[in-house]
């Protein structure tokens, strides 16, 4: 979408008016400012622990694992030790690597603090520990296809598990995580971290309060440009100068017959992991899930009822198109994908006594993810008949009334709520105006400093809930299977070119059906 700054101001402004209308004004909100709570605390329902911090440790410590590292609620958790294959992951995660993004433990902690975390080469050593380290949960962070296995060791030693998303590589080993975690009576959280966002829980509440009125379309899309030698940051054995100090040790792994009983075919693999379908589950798995979360999160979570696709290898694999030959591109993955799915509406009928959605009102969300060109910032936009509303890059939200025959609206209209008639919820309405309220003024002042992307509030919660015992994670098992099933069965439906209906066995853990099985 075409906008000037002036309209993208107008946008974040309307947003925050709607926020901080009396009429939508969140309860957390009010008695976030009210008690001096955090933000987080007071929108998602736990408490500042009073007794001991959580005793984790952090297995994989790569880029998303020193995130989570860097984000770790020091006053819920207590990292005890770290365990990765890599030395360099090991060395970052107390020297840091960003100045933001990947502080390290020295600079989290202080060195003091932070030498007295332990350090393992691999999981079953740590596992080994377990007792000595006074271990009660892990954060897991390492390729795909090891999310599953590594958290069914670590349930199985009695241990809690927050593993990063995709919650594993198929849906089958979804269903046997949720069943160990029962049997086990252990909380199994996944890091869909949207479930933890400040921003995207406003935006939900106001989709939820009507004032986009009936949505027929979603467009969500994750776009970059790798289509230049040495942009590619999923290519790191090449590019990348922690891999290519790694190579010599992760050689003599592979060599040893090491590497392939931790779940890798070769040190490449380990390293370059979401290129290839054994050990990732391409665009759709690491980059679109986060949006059908999102959209799942935005539509009621409710679960989609069909999907259709395309993908492929349209630049890495064409040869005397792209750079495959010159430069040794050796990936599995596709590197364009644009699928389509479809959702439930929200008008129901009533058949034999029961409520039975609306089979023609549908629901279209449509997601695509190339590596060509990255004009557009990620994010979704959610059409409206009332209004639109922009998610860009988890960070901000822009809305937009619809203009209708009796009022304006656009993207130079500024907004406020109303109430509704005949009873009616709250209701957008437009005016001229060239600045926001004192509402608005005040939403932006109590949301703007505090906007995360849901890292820290996902840990703080995954340790709210081991210590009161109570299951309340907003992401558990059960939610994460189902962004894995929308993401496992579009790929399903790009490689097999052809439209597949969702079927509800798929989405019950208790049932040993899954879309890998029906398609195999």
């Amino acid at each position: 979408m075409m906008t000037t700054p002036e309209q993208e101001q107008i946008g974040r402004d309307n947003f925050h008016e709607a926020v901080g209308s009396e009429l939508t004004r969140r309860d957390a909100i009010k008695a976030a400012m009210a008690g001096g709570a955090g933000l987080g605390a007071a929108y998602f329902g736990y408490q500042k622990l009073t007794g001991d911090r959580v005793r984790t440790a952090f297995i994989g410590t790569g880029d998303e694992g020193n995130v989570l590292i860097t984000e770790h609620p020091e006053d819920y958790m207590e990292i005890v030790a770290v365990a990765d294959m890599r030395p360099t992951n090991l060395d970052r995660t107390f020297k840091g690597s960003h100045p933001v993004a990947r502080i390290g433990l020295n600079a989290k902690l202080g060195e003091a603090k932070a030498s007295k975390v332990r350090t393992f080469s691999n999981h079953k050593e740590l596992l080994a520990a377990k007792d000595e380290l006074g271990l009660e949960a892990v954060v897991i962070a390492v390729p795909l296809n090891q999310h599953a296995p590594i958290a069914m060791e670590c349930m199985e030693a009695g241990l809690h598990v927050l593993s990063e998303k995709l919650m594993a590589r198929t849906v089958m080993q979804c269903k046997e995580m949720i069943r160990k975690a029962q049997e086990k009576g252990l909380m199994l959280a996944v890091g869909h971290q949207r479930h933890y966002s400040v921003l995207y829980d406003n935006a939900n509440h106001l989709i939820q309060k009507g004032l986009l009125g009936d949505i027929k379309f979603i467009r969500a899309q994750w776009h970059r440009n790798n289509s230049f030698e040495g942009r590619d940051a999923w290519r790191k054995w090449k590019y990348d100068k922690y891999a290519k100090a790694d190579r010599d040790h992760l050689t003599k792994l592979e060599e040893a017959g090491t590497l392939e009983e931790f779940g890798y075919d070769s040190a490449k693999q380990l390293v370059d992991w979401r290129l290839y379908n054994k050990t990732g589950g391409g665009l759709m798995a690491e980059l679109g899930s986060h949006q059908m979360d999102a959209c799942s999160i935005f539509l009621g979570k409710v679960h989609p009822l069909a999907v259709h696709g395309y993908g492929g290898k349209n630049f890495y694999g064409v040869e005397g198109v792209g750079p495959r030959d010159k430069w040794e591109d050796d990936r599995e993955i596709d590197d364009q994908i644009f699928v389509t799915f479809e959702f439930p509406g929200k008008t129901y009928y009533q058949e034999d006594g029961h409520t039975v959605n609306n089979p023609d009102d549908i629901c279209v969300v449509t997601y695509s993810s190339i590596n060509t060109n990255r004009w557009e910032p990620y994010g979704e936009a959610v059409f409206g008949s009332r209004g639109t509303m922009i998610m860009k890059t988890e960070k901000e939200a822009l809305l937009y009334k619809e203009a209708s025959a009796t009022s304006g609206g656009g993207l130079d209209q500024r907004l406020w709520v109303i109430e509704g008639t005949k009873g009616g919820g709250p209701v957008l309405d437009s005016y001229e105006t060239s600045a926001p309220t004192a509402a608005a003024a005040m939403a932006s002042d109590e949301m703007g400093p505090k906007i995360s992307r849901g890292y820290r509030e996902e840990m703080e919660h995954f340790c709210y809930c081991i210590r009161t015992n109570k299951d309340e994670l907003r992401c558990n098992g059960v939610v994460a299977m189902g962004d894995a099933i929308m993401a496992m069965t579009a790929n399903l439906a790009m490689q097999h070119k052809q439209r597949i209906e969702f079927k509800p066995e798929w989405f019950d853990p208790a049932s040993d059906a899954t879309p890998e099985a029906d398609f195999a």
